[in-house]
């Protein structure tokens, strides 16, 4: 290390619970001529109740190019630096990496304070295999960037780990059942916090759960999704249903639509989708078949 110049530490930081943070997070925030923080508010929050005053500046995924030139310029003329995030650790999902790269690329001295990470919390509290694993980030909120995400990553044999806002969740564990063939998953928020929750099943059922609630729900939400399994049982992982399956697949629509003539076509797929273990995209397209068979089938 380059005694010369400065130092950039990347420092892990509580993901909920503000007593989870090490010695040596706290030694260095307290020592370092500057804290670059995704959100100032939060990160002065955690240095309030540690008893650590230092100055802040705010460095987020908005932050023009210029910020990153003004912390390489402090670096170069000898200070030392903390980047944090809002929680865990810096550079997963937020845009800590971006500025790495630019202390790398100039040579500068950077070392990791490690701490609490949201990834590994929620894979080890999920119960799926913890190796391998792939983390895949934000799913892409819309268009085709969103359906390109679903595509690349639908048969990676490793459990995949997501970040998702509250907004989108539903959504989100509707897109998994549908693309990745409702497989298990683990439904993670609040970790570490008074409220924490961690919600087992399939991508559909937990999704129906949350629509349930009523109403949007709230905290850091971390998703698991069991590994692809090439092979495996259609009633558990395949998102397209065998030929024996049909027969009692069409009983069950012609059950629903007996039961509950108004039900509409999107609540009829997610029922068989949940029942049967296909995908939405398979329930949608057996419902069409059917109808072309069945004209007695009251219309959707």
């Amino acid at each position: 290390m380059n005694d010369q110049k400065g130092t950039l530490f990347i420092v892990g930081t509580p993901i909920g619970n503000l007593k989870d943070i090490t010695l040596r997070a706290l030694e260095v925030l307290s020592s370092v001529d500057l804290i670059a923080a995704e959100d100032t508010r939060r990160t002065r929050k955690l240095l309030s109740y540690h008893n650590i005053h230092k100055p802040l500046i705010s460095y987020h995924e908005h932050s023009p190019t210029e910020r990153d030139e003004e912390i390489i310029s402090r670096l170069k003329q000898g200070q030392r630096i903390a980047l944090v995030t809002d929680a865990g650790m810096p550079g997963f999902s937020d845009p800590g990496f971006r500025l790495i790269r630019r202390v790398i690329e100039e040579a500068l001295n950077i070392t990791v304070i490690p701490g609490p990470s949201a990834i590994l919390s929620a894979l080890l509290i999920s119960g799926f295999p913890p190796t391998p694993f792939a983390f895949l980030g934000f799913p892409p909120p819309r268009g085709s960037s969103r359906k390109h995400f679903f595509d690349r990553y639908r048969e990676i044999p490793m459990t995949r780990v997501l970040f998702e806002s509250p907004v989108r969740l539903i959504k989100t564990l509707e897109d998994i059942a549908d693309q990745w063939g409702n497989p298990q998953v683990c439904v993670v928020r609040e970790m570490t916090k008074v409220f924490e929750e961690a919600l087992r099943g399939s991508a559909l059922d937990l999704a129906r759960i949350f629509r349930e609630r009523g109403e949007t729900v709230k905290g850091e939400i971390t998703i698991v999704v069991e590994e692809h399994r090439c092979g495996a049982p259609a009633t558990t992982f395949s998102s397209t249903p065998h030929s024996d399956d049909f027969s009692s697949i069409d009983s069950a629509i012609r059950k629903l639509l007996k039961e509950n003539p108004a039900i509409s076509t999107k609540e009829l797929a997610q029922e068989i989708a949940r029942q049967f273990g296909i995908s939405r995209r398979s329930a949608y397209k057996r419902i069409a078949e059917l109808r072309e068979k069945d004209h007695s089938l009251p219309a959707l």
